[in-house]
């Protein structure tokens, strides 16, 4: 993917059977695509997926995308497969907190 476009977030529809994100490519001295990425609402049921990921997970999926076909996809529209969200849950999980009342070190040193 070269580093002369541009990737807008637009917004998302949300379907009786899916939530739609849209986004619009932008590339020097041609006109913008409008790119569309599905999520099953099962994965948001099911907890796979928080909705205020689901923007970057699907940034991610479009950036891929982007990348395999040199900026030039052959279709506009994806849906993300359980195994993209699973790698997104897990490449993105939260590190467990630190004990909050643990005891500092010595700073006498």
């Amino acid at each position: 993917m070269s580093d002369n476009i541009i990737v807008q977030f637009v917004g998302f529809q949300a379907k009786p059977q899916v939530r739609e994100y849209t986004f619009t490519v932008r590339e020097r001295e041609t006109e913008p695509r409008e790119y569309v990425i599905t999520i099953n609402n099962q994965a948001f049921d099911s907890r796979r997926v928080r909705y205020q990921d689901a923007p970057d997970i699907c940034s991610h999926k479009l950036h891929r995308e982007l990348a395999a076909a040199e900026n030039h996809p052959p279709k506009n529209h994806f849906l993300l497969s359980d195994e993209e969200l699973e790698e997104y849950r897990t490449s993105h999980a939260h590190k467990p907190l630190k004990y909050p009342y643990a005891p500092k070190p010595d700073q006498d040193s």
